[in-house]
């Protein structure tokens, strides 16, 4: 007798779980039967659940207070989302509820901003960190916020951008952060990070540029380190060597008082998923107070940039199996009805590994497959998981009365903008339909179309045509 299967998934994870359960051997997503959603909209179809994004903020403002009161800590949280996961406007009125801050990294995020305080979804007193190199449009704009009395804080990455703003800026005070240059990971191709100042230069600097000049206040030391915030020997590293150029930055600078700690915090890419989110902040808020004691100083204020953390498991991707195609002895395909290239570039571009899971035909037995995309090149596949080298999914045949249908889950993060948004795609496969899924005053689910799949008259307009 052959395993179907939902004993599969039940057998390998945990599971149900967070976010995810079946009924009648149909899958369930936040509570959303996405069965009922295909049969309105079709695939391939992208989903926005927006109470997740609240969802997660919160988690990390809890946890971090939390853990601040349990240590005793004397300096405050700052949630920043980190705006460049994703741009659009329903992601950030979504943020925008839940008292938190923003960083920047382009100088068309101000633009953004300026819409946003219109609208009366932030004050001028939120802050704005600005992080990134910043080319003269990108200067300009965190200027005009700064004279207009917005609470932005460059975050310097080389030491010549401080002259346009000893040029430029007109309000009696501007805040400042100091980015540095951190070593990257061991496996890295290069030994320190392009972005940010080098650490030796960092004191003469301040002297030279900062701590003479009125009109600038250096308020925040920030480290940031691609791999994000693990329990790892090269991020427990890179913390303590930053505390350390911290130390040495607030002899000399009494306005200093807050450090952003670097890095984002994981999301679940596996049913397998195992991160203790509760104990990597604590061990941090406990590291800069045991640090802070022992050379008494005051303990900084925390600043994080979460961006996949804050919209990456609100998103997901579903697809139909349009085809199977048997290439050889050992090699099944099942092709989806659109392309990873150009949905999912992750997948393709640096090989990230999403949750997949069947959404229908739960009950039936299972088999190792590859996905292939529509598109013409031969790197538009999917063929592992985060937990195995294989994939898994049902069984199809041709007297099946309806198609497999799949989806990749926690997607929320970066995809669009990676792929481009409302351009064209890899062999013109069209952007699907995006569609937004929120709850009304009575905990009820609603839905709304946000984009409807790209047309080939919007392609030919780019085109030229």
């Amino acid at each position: 007798m052959e395993t179907n299967y939902s004993n599969l998934i039940n057998q390998t994870f945990n599971f149900p779980q967070e976010g995810f359960h079946t009924v009648d051997n149909e899958l369930f997503f936040n509570d959303i039967p996405l069965m009922d959603i295909i049969k309105q909209y079709g695939t391939p179809l992208k989903i926005t659940y927006l109470p997740k994004i609240g969802q997660q903020i919160q988690k990390a403002k809890r946890l971090f207070n939390v853990a601040m009161a349990k240590t005793d800590y004397k300096g405050k949280y700052y949630y920043c989302y980190c705006t460049k996961s994703s741009h659009f406007s329903f992601v950030l009125d979504e943020v925008l509820k839940n008292e938190v801050h923003l960083e920047t990294s382009s100088a068309f995020d101000i633009p953004i901003i300026k819409e946003q305080f219109k609208k009366k979804a932030l004050a001028k007193d939120t802050h704005i960190i600005c992080n990134g190199y910043k080319r003269p449009l990108y200067q300009q704009n965190i200027v005009e916020l700064a004279n207009e009395g917005f609470n932005v804080m460059p975050v310097l990455d080389h030491k010549l951008e401080i002259e346009y703003y000893i040029k430029h800026v007109k309000a009696p005070k501007i805040k400042l952060g100091i980015r540095i240059a951190t070593e990257e990971e061991p496996s890295f191709a290069f030994y320190t990070s392009r972005l940010g100042i080098r650490h030796t230069d960092i004191i003469d600097f301040y002297h030279e540029k900062i701590k003479v000049n009125p009109k600038f206040e250096l308020k925040l030391l920030h480290f940031f380190i691609n791999t994000g915030i693990k329990d790892t020997i090269y991020y427990w590293t890179e913390l303590n060597k930053c505390l350390k150029i911290y130390l040495e930055l607030k002899k000399v600078c009494p306005t200093l008082d807050s450090l952003n700690i670097g890095g984002g915090m994981p999301i679940r890419t596996s049913l397998g998923f195992d991160y203790d989110y509760e104990y990597m902040i604590e061990e941090i808020v406990e590291q800069i107070k045991s640090f802070c004691t022992e050379h008494e100083i005051q303990e900084p204020h925390i600043y994080t940039e979460f961006g996949s953390f804050t919209v990456g498991e609100s998103g997901a991707t579903l697809y139909s199996i349009i085809d199977q195609k048997k290439q050889n002895d050992r090699e099944t395909w099942y092709m989806i009805d659109s392309s990873f290239i150009t949905t999912l570039p992750d997948t393709w571009g640096i090989n990230q590994r999403f949750i997949l899971l069947a959404i229908n035909h739960w009950d039936k037995p299972y088999k190792p497959v590859n996905l292939g995309g529509l598109t013409c090149d031969s790197m538009d596949y999917y063929n592992s998981e985060a937990h195995t080298n294989q994939v898994f999914l049902p069984k199809i045949g041709k007297d099946d009365k309806q198609p497999l249908y799949i989806g990749f889950f926690h997607t929320g993060a970066y995809q669009e903008s990676l792929a481009g948004y409302g351009g064209t795609q890899h062999c013109l496969i069209p952007a699907p339909k995006h569609i937004l899924i929120d709850k009304d005053e009575n905990g009820e689910l609603t839905t709304r179309l946000f984009a409807k799949e790209q047309s080939f008259k919007s392609m030919l307009k780019i085109l030229g045509y």
